[in-house]
């Protein structure tokens, strides 16, 4: 019997068994985990013949605890939120993200319907993700994935850019009013738009759903 304050992880478990079921007809990896916990392990096992790993600005995958161990375990990261890097060696770091074994990411929005949609402001998440490394992990909280395609990108434009321009400190009219007003603020961060309605041709990706709400 279900307690009553576990309905909305229900729901959330049901909106994901059906996110899962039409990514993997779309040609992805896809999985469900109950937990950041279950999905920490279920990743490390999946990316233990690995070498190199990018990681692109998010928050989610550093919430499991993913570059710890993996420092720990005497990998080799590339990940320009390091501190201290000089603008040459960021730019460095991002070009390499695109060339390793294994970059980890987040999504913006997940359609239900099987889509991964994200928004960068430089693009070297999107990059990465579609050609040039051999494996992508896409890890997503399941308060990122919504019913289809249409409300995916709703859900970039009225909930993540507000919030990750507000997360950043950055001046643009959305991390002011918390609308987006389609800006040509200098700092805007939507700059390039990446629907994957398939699982690119030469690249590998993982998607794995968590149910959990992380990041923005």
């Amino acid at each position: 019997m279900i307690m009553e304050n576990n309905y909305p992880s229900w729901l959330w478990e049901k909106l994901g068994e059906k996110c899962v079921k039409n990514l993997k007809k779309h040609g992805f990896d896809a999985h469900f985990t109950a937990t950041k916990e279950d999905a920490k392990k279920l990743i490390l096992d999946m990316v233990s013949g690995f070498d190199t790993f990018g990681f692109g600005g998010s928050d989610t995958t550093r919430a499991l605890g993913l570059t710890e161990a993996l420092k720990a375990q005497g990998k080799t990261l590339y990940d320009h939120w390091k501190t201290g890097l000089s603008r040459e060696e960021n730019l460095e770091i991002r070009l390499l993200q695109g060339r390793c074994d294994c970059f980890f990411c987040s999504a913006n929005a997940i359609s239900a319907t099987g889509e991964i949609v994200n928004v960068d402001g430089v693009g070297n998440r999107t990059n990465a993700m579609s050609f040039g490394t051999r494996k992508v992990v896409v890890v997503a909280g399941m308060n990122k994935v919504t019913h289809d395609l249409e409300s995916a990108l709703d859900r970039i434009r009225e909930v993540a850019a507000p919030m990750r321009a507000k997360s950043l400190n950055f001046d643009t009219p959305c991390a002011e009013t918390g609308v987006c007003n389609d800006c040509n603020a200098p700092q805007r961060i939507c700059r390039i738009t990446a629907i994957f309605h398939r699982k690119p041709m030469m690249t590998d990706i993982s998607v794995v759903l968590v149910n959990q709400a992380m990041g923005f």
